[in-house]
């Protein structure tokens, strides 16, 4: 089996003085944890035609993953049947373009689509739209009657718009990192793959059956469902995950800010204290009787002060309210590099060489560079051990790291959690939840309903990357409902999916029918099944699983099955 991708344009920033930037492709295949085995050396259609870039990677463990990636549009001028040969064998096509680069956009709008459109001819393969990069003329708008940034950026919704004309997914990447290439466009991404996969495993079967010759009698085979999304294994997120957490400022309990009350930025204190006893102290979680070690206490005094009046005062160790904790930083230097600190810190504090890169860039300054280092050191510092930091290694820090968060685990310290089970309680922490958690983050945040009513907010006002997103999260939130808790809820599926068409969600609407129809055993007996159009039980009918021909063929196979046990002919 293998997936066959397309890309066609230029996502480089012609306003970016930056000329080593990674394409999007590229960046993906890197950054995303399902790839593996790549291999971008020029092959022999390479060398024929200079305009295309070909990779090679395995994509879900064994499946081979083949990228074509076009960044020059002059191959449909130059080489019209390379590029129709390339359309006609995708099964995936993404398009791509930056923000900042409006002649090109205009190009690809009046020329390049409509060719693509006739490469196509009329068949059904998933197209992604993908703007890349951030406004520089003006702050990007997403209210389609505003004209701030339509001199030189493409704005949002020139770029839905065309995604609309084409049927195809838009979206918006403002910058090419972690979040907006894996979560975003690769998890966008990753869906069409596994659409692509089932339907070739669904044609493979279909030919199979039809070739096979059957030499004895056999039970059934249950296909898999059409078209619907698998669970997939992937490797472990806890460094990414908690570096998110800083990025979105979600359950944030602290905020930092400069001597002129300006706010810096927000963290949660599990995190914070997890690594360092100077925020222990700060923080009242340890006493400064606990640690034994004027130089930490040194440190705390000489660089924060908790501001008075913060929040009520609360039992030692537990969190005094949800408003977050004023903490001045009384170095101004160190202040000016607390963002890039907090990336180290939460992005697992063992990349101490990259975070010495980023704060000499920043600085420019030796001196003031070792200054802030040092400051770090004496943070990160163990009481009773010297400060021996200066020639640490990655691992050391990172094993330091690692272990501390199991000090809070099952304990009343900054908890603001508790699970009831049973009569017994267990306490927990809410940003460690939601970082970690798809679920328990939705739990804390925004309902199935309430998305909708975000989803119809958003197709009001034309904001069509919101719009997706919200199709995104209903559909995750289904999938990762049981079966149990499918046939139980009072969640109307028929009335998302009423609200849907009605909204003009058809990517949404579409997968609705389909989970229905999944699922027809759970919803079949439930009194909103009725509500269904003429056209929509049809469709259900027609993708339903199991399928009418599979139960029959079961019913088949059970009575001969009994019959040959009630002839035996060895008694």
């Amino acid at each position: 089996m293998s997936v066959n991708i397309v890309a066609f344009g230029n996502e480089r920033d012609v306003l970016s003085e930056d000329s080593q930037q990674s394409s999007l492709m590229w960046s993906y295949l890197r950054r995303s944890a399902l790839i593996s085995e790549i291999d971008s050396s020029p092959s022999a259609e390479h060398a024929r035609s200079p305009v295309t870039t070909e990779y090679q990677a395995c994509v879900f463990g064994n499946v081979r993953l083949v990228v074509h990636d076009c960044p020059l549009w002059d191959i449909f001028d130059s080489d019209w049947y390379t590029s129709r040969s390339l359309i006609g064998g995708a099964d995936i096509i993404v398009i791509k373009y930056s923000v900042n680069d409006k002649t090109s956009f205009q190009d690809l709008k009046d020329s390049y689509v409509p060719m693509i459109k006739k490469a196509l001819n009329h068949c059904s393969v998933p197209v992604i739209i993908s703007a890349v990069g951030a406004r520089k003329n003006a702050v990007p708008c997403t209210c389609p009657l505003c004209t701030l940034d339509r001199r030189s950026c493409v704005t949002t919704s020139e770029g839905a718009q065309l995604a609309k004309e084409f049927g195809a997914t838009y979206l918006e990447l403002h910058a090419l990192n972690d979040f907006y290439i894996q979560k975003y466009f690769g998890g966008v991404l990753e869906y069409f793959m596994i659409q692509s996969l089932n339907q070739k495993s669904s044609e493979k079967m279909k030919k199979k059956k039809k070739t096979q010759k059957c030499h004895r009698v056999q039970p059934p085979q249950l296909e898999q469902p059409e078209k619907m999304p698998i669970l997939k294994g992937e490797a472990s997120h806890y460094d990414s995950d908690l570096h998110n957490l800083l990025f979105c400022c979600q359950c944030a309990d602290v905020a930092f800010y400069s001597e002129d009350s300006s706010k810096v930025v927000e963290a949660h204190k599990v995190i914070l204290c997890s690594v360092s006893h100077v925020f222990m102290l700060l923080f009242d979680v340890k006493s400064p009787a606990d640690i034994h070690d004027p130089s930490i206490l040194r440190t705390a005094q000489n660089l924060f002060a908790v501001e008075a009046g913060a929040g009520p005062p609360a039992p030692r160790g537990m969190p005094p309210c949800s408003v977050p904790v004023r903490v001045v930083v009384k170095d101004s230097v160190f202040c000016s590099c607390l963002s890039d600190i907090l990336h180290f810190i939460y992005s697992g504090a063992f990349q101490w060489d990259r975070l010495e890169e980023d704060i000499k860039k920043k600085l420019k300054d030796s001196e003031k560079t070792e200054h802030v280092l040092e400051k770090v050191k004496c943070i990160l510092k163990t009481p009773g051990k010297l400060n021996n930091l200066r020639d640490c290694r990655s691992h050391q820090i990172k094993r330091l790291y690692n272990t501390s968060l199991r000090l809070f685990f099952n304990t009343p310290v900054l908890a603001d959690v508790i699970f009831t089970i049973q009569g017994a309680t267990v306490p927990a922490h809410r940003a460690v939840l939601v970082a970690r958690c798809e679920v328990m983050a939705a739990m804390f945040n925004a309902s199935i309903l309430q998305a909708m009513s975000l989803l119809i907010c958003a197709e009001m006002y034309q904001v069509m990357r919101l719009q997706h997103i919200c199709e995104l999260y209903i559909i995750t939130q289904l999938q990762s409902m049981p079966s149990r808790e499918l046939a139980s809820t009072s969640l109307s599926i028929v009335s998302l999916l009423k609200k849907a068409k009605f909204h003009n969600s058809d990517c949404l609407s579409t997968w609705l029918l389909h989970f229905i129809a999944t699922n027809y055993l759970i919803f079949s007996q439930k009194p909103e099944f009725q509500d269904l159009s003429v056209e929509e039980r049809n469709f259900v009918e027609m993708h339903r699983w199991p399928s009418n021909l599979y139960l029959k063929q079961l019913a088949e196979y059970r009575n001969y099955i009994h019959s040959q046990k009630c002839h035996c002919t060895v008694m």
